[in-house]
């Protein structure tokens, strides 16, 4: 195995009765990388999930994690994280969750470790609160904290931004931020393609238990379609002129004080250029739909709906 490789998948299937949640899919991930997992609901995110955690065996296809193959039986080591929300006990408190946690790990997490875990989540003030008060968001932080606890070589997060305010998911994105600078490798799921695109450096799309799409972020930038853009300027006619001299961009839409262009990136690197020198200031230039949406939707014929 490619000692970069903290998770290598090959052919992996697994049916549940007559329903296949996963058709073949070969996977990988990184050592030391954010990679997400996205899909619509019931492309089989969480099952896969749940084979890297050990919750239960592929039909058929190999499995290796952290450099060691994983069996029928077997729970990987150096593996921590959660799949459908994280397990709490809602009648005890945060840190009294995390001392249960400890006590079922063998005493390998102290006090002060459990201390160290809820500050990093942001829970410090709230740790001798029951969890059955808190919010969605705050358990999922609790459920990262109590995946830290064993100090993980593989965390495998099931959409970890659930319910977070914007304060909330600041907080978690550092942490995984921290994780993968140490080394750490992380493998998310998650809706929100914001998170996927701010955090995650590599993205693996599945539909209907198959992989549409592996590979780095910027890959799949480069191969999506003419995009929607907004631009915003100090001169809207002016910049509509320009758009109108540039091959291969169009105006979709236009406003007083916004233009909606179609084109690809060569063709509005071009549009940008000619607006700098005709003197016309770009105030806004952004994807009406982010990329990775764009080839979300059409890779899994989402757009169709």
């Amino acid at each position: 195995m490619d000692r970069t490789l903290a998770v290598r998948a090959r052919g992996l299937t697994k049916s549940f009765g007559d329903v296949v949640a996963l058709d073949g899919i070969d996977f990988e991930a990184e050592q030391g990388r954010i990679h997400g997992v996205v899909g619509p609901n019931g492309a089989g995110k969480t099952t896969l999930l749940g084979l890297l955690l050990g919750l239960s065996a592929a039909d058929e296809g190999s499995l290796e994690i952290l450099g060691e193959p994983v069996g029928k039986s077997a729970t990987p080591a150096g593996v921590a994280g959660f799949v459908d929300g994280p397990g709490l006990y809602p009648a005890l408190s945060a840190r009294r969750n995390l001392l249960a946690l400890a006590g079922l790990l063998g005493g390998a997490a102290s006090t002060a470790s459990i201390d160290e875990v809820l500050e990093e989540v942001g829970l410090t003030d709230v740790a001798d609160d029951r969890v059955r008060g808190f919010s969605l968001g705050m358990r999922q932080r609790l459920g990262l904290a109590a995946a830290l606890l064993s100090k993980p070589r593989l965390l495998v997060l099931d959409e970890p931004s659930n319910g977070l305010d914007p304060a909330g998911a600041k907080q978690v994105r550092r942490v995984l931020d921290r994780l993968a600078a140490d080394g750490v490798t992380v493998v998310l799921s998650s809706h929100r393609m914001d998170d996927v695109e701010a955090l995650c450096s590599e993205v693996t799309i599945v539909a209907t238990g198959r992989v549409v799409f592996a590979g780095p972020l910027g890959k799949l930038s480069a191969e999506s379609a003419e995009l929607d853009y907004r631009l915003r300027t100090s001169d809207t006619e002016a910049a509509q002129r320009s758009v109108a001299e540039t091959p291969g961009i169009q105006v979709v839409q236009a406003a007083d004080e916004l233009l909606v262009v179609r084109g690809g990136v060569p063709a509005l690197d071009d549009l940008v250029t000619r607006l700098v020198r005709a003197g016309i200031a770009v105030r806004e230039l952004a994807p009406v739909v982010s990329p990775l949406e764009a080839a979300f939707l059409a890779l899994t014929g989402e757009s169709e709906r």
